[in-house]
């Protein structure tokens, strides 16, 4: 973590001393939200078959997601465009989405649904991505999208546990975004509301 956050590919806001001065408490707080909506997923049990469906859809329509934002940070790391602290990014962000779409899967399947599959083939723009800050930057707009999708989510869920599960997620998603708008330059959080 340490190579990473001293690296001089990313901006000098970026240092370790930032993070621990700032950052402790909301990765403190992240790591309690993330476990918090995997035990959330876990125990889900709608109350009519009607809740159900619905629950289950979005949960896939989330799992779906997930799926795609795996695919794209593999094809990120894989197009040697990356230097090693951007890399190394890429791969952990990927590893959320991974524990992810392995609680999303889960949860649908624990409510009799059956999980979506990632597809065989996503149209990624990769003619587009000719650097490193192309990768990131697509890399952002994906994770731009997620926190724009689970917001979504949160107030349509029957039962109330998997919206707090799927604001944990949210949460996740959105520190992606900021690290990654950091990394290319751009202010970590533009705005104060997200819509």
């Amino acid at each position: 973590m340490t190579k990473l956050l001293d690296s001089p590919g990313l901006p000098q806001p970026f240092s370790r001393r930032g993070l621990l001065v700032s950052g402790t408490s909301i990765l403190s707080a992240a790591t309690v939200a993330l476990l918090a909506g995997r035990s959330a997923l876990a125990s889900v049990q709608p109350h009519t078959s009607a809740e159900l469906n619905k629950d289950a859809g979005i949960l896939n329509s989330a799992l779906a997601a997930e799926l795609q934002a795996i695919a794209a940070y593999g094809v990120g790391a894989g197009s040697g465009l990356l230097k090693a602290d951007a890399l190394k990014l890429a791969q952990t962000f990927r590893g959320h989405h991974e524990q992810h779409a392995q609680v999303l899967r889960g949860a649908v399947e624990r409510l009799g649904g059956t999980a979506v599959a990632a597809k065989a083939k996503y149209d990624f723009p990769v003619e587009t991505l000719k650097n490193q800050n192309d990768v990131l930057r697509f890399a952002a707009s994906l994770e731009r999208d997620a926190v724009s999708a689970y917001l979504g989510a949160v107030p349509l869920f029957a039962d109330r546990e998997l919206s707090k599960a799927a604001a944990s997620i949210l949460g996740d998603e959105a520190m992606h975004w900021a690290v990654l708008r950091q990394a290319v330059g751009d202010e970590p959080v533009p705005a104060a509301f997200v819509s």
